[in-house]
């Protein structure tokens, strides 16, 4: 018998501000960080920490990493 609550089949999805690559947000390998009030998700630690060194270069779009 599945428990409704743990398969949901449907998970949700955010994009890394610092790569745009894809992430898992209830899984996320490089956590999350807050910032303005909004959470980002990171695929890897590398990107957490760019994106907590300078979060406003990279949510303008100034700033990039290509993966």
């Amino acid at each position: 018998m599945k428990i409704p609550f743990l398969t949901s089949g449907k998970s949700e999805t955010a994009i890394d501000p610092v790569c745009g690559m894809t992430v898992e947000t209830s899984n996320p390998g490089g956590g999350a960080s807050t910032h303005d009030g909004n959470v980002y998700y990171f695929c890897g630690p590398g990107c957490k920490v760019a994106f907590e060194k300078d979060p406003e270069g990279y949510l303008s779009g100034e700033k990039s990493i290509d993966m």
